[in-house]
This record gives C-alpha cells, structure tokens and sequence, in this order.
C-alpha cells in the first residue's frame, strides 16, 4: 500500500477531528455546527470558503500553483463529501459516541468529511497542480436532497468543473480495499400512497359496504407481477410495500384504507413503466370491486450511473495504491445517493472504501455489527489516511491526464 508519507503524519489530527464530528452529530440542513468546523479548518489552512449552497453545504477552492506560478489550464475536478447524520439513537459508548440521543453517525459520513479534510490540507499546501480543485462538503444526503439543493443554489455555475467525484465506505469490504465499475451503481429511491375509497359498513353486514381491506390486498400482491411478468427478468427492482392503514374498530368496515412503499430501479426507464403499471393496477383492482383509487407517485433520487472514462480512470489510481487485488467490482446496491445529481450534470464515478468488519471499535461499541445504518457502527478511522492519499492522487494524475 503506498500512502503519502505527509497525510499519514497529519491521522491524529484528522481522526480526532472525526471523532469531534461524530460525538456531535447534525441532521440534514443542520449541519452549523459541523460547517463551521470544516470552514475553520479550511480557512486556517490558506483555502478559500464559500457557505450557503444547499442551505448549509460550503466549497473549499484551491487553485493551483505548478512551478509556484498561478494555475493557467482553466480546468477544475469537484471532489465530495456529505456532513449530515441520521436521525437514530446511538448504541455505542465509547468517549467520542453522540451526545445528542436521537442523532447519529451511522453512516460514516463524519468519516467522509474527514477523509476530504485530509487531503484538503496536504493539496493546500502542496499546489503543484495546474488546474482548480472544488472540495464539495454537502448537506442532506439522508433524504434531503443536498446535492440538488447545492446545485440549485449554483455549485456548478459558480464553481464550474470538469468532473466530480464522490466516495462512500463500504463495511462489507476490508479495510485497505476499494469498490468501483461503471454504470448503475445505486438505485433510483421513489415512494407511492394509493387510498382506497370503499364504503363503511358493519362487520357483521359486509354485503352493506365495499371492503377497502381485501381490495389493497389483491393490489399489494398484484404489484409483485409487476416485476415478475412486466419487467424483463434482466432488469433489476424492487417494489416494497412497507405500511397499510385501515379501520379503527374489529365490528366495523373501514370506508378507506391506504398502501404506502417504496420502488427502487436502476433505470427511468424502468421506473416509468412501473409507475405505469402499479396505477393501472391500483384503478382497475378498485373499479372491479366497485371502489375508487387515489395513486401518488413520488420520485426522489435518480439512479446513481458513473461514466465509464471515470470509472476506468479512478480505477487505475486505486491500483496503483493498493495493488489490483485490493480494487473490487463493486455489486450495485438497491440503496440509493443523491450524488446521482452530480453525475447526471457532469462526468464522474461514486466509488467505495472498505469500512473493515467492525474489529476496528474502541471497547464501549454496541453488541450488534458494524453496518450502516445500524446503531452499533462507527467509522474505521484507520481508513483515513488511505482515503485522503486517494483524493490527493486523484486529483495529481487527473490534472496530468488533462495536460497530456
């Protein structure tokens, strides 16, 4: 493995301030607090700061300085990281474990802006690059809408790149690895409510009513056609039916009941002929029972898709630091990231970097495992300084590959 000598001096530095971020953990487009820590460091490191896009979010610039001369090739890479944690309790009790019950990081997302402090630092100090570099560090990923918002409010009109890149840990990957491939990398993240509307009447006289019940249960399993018959079996969903509501009462027919879920895919595409279907499923089921359907379809975060030049070029910088045993082919997940976004505007690759198995925990961690989104995780702070060499040499062979 070969890490930058000088970002391995700095991991102290960088883990407790990791640590820093995850005893105080803020919820999407609260991120003030860990803001002001980003932008503190930034600024004391000669970066130049911008705040407010995405309410919360900021872009650190550092302009090159090859041959300690201004930068003239006019090129720019965005390198990101999100701020904001979840709304969970913490397990963990440990010294650095959140201090605010119903806040956590479980998602490493500290541990990511850690990473890209990391690098800031030595880029600030070593400029011998000839382009810009964007470091983004991004509100509201969890269900917020971040990226978007930072782009709505002119990330890449103020700050125009060429490509953007983003990186996530992975615990099912030993530390010292990487994840990555081209194409669909996360799924798209959609939600739907469909009301039945029957009529109310007795339990004991159901011939009185339209039973809203038995209605939502022919469309909960007919939607699973969807995928089995609809689809072509080498496209990849899933339609999740997560809550149904109904009655108040065990002697009484509701007038109503109602479907709530989720559809992940990994194309619009796709997605459009679900939605198609799930609402002329809905329609029809309820007409043929003599009741009426209200479908709200919601789409939230695009598909996440690299681009298969960044791809094989971020590839070829991960080999060269840990050797081309440690660079996986990363098995999309049905999970989903609005660094879809980003990649959707511009060139770029969302990447992973092993988390470890858990051993990594101080003593005083919770008894279940180290996964995302589980109250027992915490970011492998042995991972940072391989992390921030990766952005450190992404952005030296990427300049380079532009010069060539």
């Amino acid at each position: 493995m070969k890490l930058i000598d000088e970002i391995v001096g700095t991991h102290a530095e960088i883990r407790d301030i990791r640590r820093d971020i995850h005893a105080h953990p803020e919820l999407k487009f609260e991120e003030v607090r860990t803001g002001d820590l980003v932008a503190k460091r930034l600024e004391s490191w000669g970066i130049e700061v911008h705040r407010g896009l995405g309410i919360t979010g900021l872009v650190g610039v550092i302009r090159g300085e090859p041959g300690g001369e201004p930068s003239t090739s006019g090129k720019a890479i965005g390198l990101r990281a999100d701020m904001d944690a979840l709304p969970m309790t913490e397990f963990n009790q440990f010294p650095h474990a959140s201090i605010f019950r119903g806040k956590m990081h479980a998602c490493g997302h500290d541990g990511h802006t850690a990473m890209l402090l990391g690098a800031a630092k030595h880029l600030a100090k070593h400029r011998d690059f000839n382009g810009t570099v964007y470091l983004i560090f991004q509100p509201g990923e969890e269900g917020g809408g971040g990226a978007l918002a930072m782009m709505n409010d002119g990330l890449f009109t103020r700050f125009p790149m060429d490509a953007v890149f983003g990186m996530h840990n992975w615990p099912d990957y030993p530390a010292g690895t990487f994840g990555i491939r081209e194409g669909p990398v996360m799924a798209s993240s959609n939600v739907f409510k469909i009301r039945i509307t029957g009529r109310g009447t007795h339990a004991a006289l159901p011939h009185h009513g339209i039973d809203p019940v038995p209605i939502a249960c022919q469309i909960v399993q007919a939607f699973q056609t969807i995928v089995t018959r609809n689809l072509n079996p080498t496209d990849n969903a899933v339609i999740s039916v997560t809550m149904i509501q109904a009655g108040e009462a065990t002697n009484v027919i509701p007038d109503f009941a109602e479907i709530q879920g989720t559809v992940r895919t990994f194309t619009v595409e796709v997605l459009d002929l679900i939605e198609q279907r799930m609402e002329e499923i809905a329609r029809h089921c309820c007409a043929a029972y003599g009741a009426t359907s209200n479908f709200e379809f919601v789409r939230g975060y695009p598909p996440t898709i690299n681009h298969a030049n960044e791809v094989n070029f971020v590839r070829e910088v991960m080999t060269s630091i840990v050797g081309e045993e440690q660079v996986r082919r990363y098995e999309p997940t049905m999970g989903s990231e609005d660094f879809s976004y980003f990649i959707l505007e511009k060139p770029g690759a969302y990447f992973v970097i092993g988390n470890g198995n858990g051993s990594h925990r101080m003593p005083g961690h919770g008894l279940g495992p180290c996964l995302l989104h589980n109250p027992n995780y915490d970011f492998n702070d042995d991972v940072i300084p391989l992390g921030a060499t990766l952005w450190v040499s992404i952005v030296d062979q990427w300049f380079k590959k532009q010069a060539a």
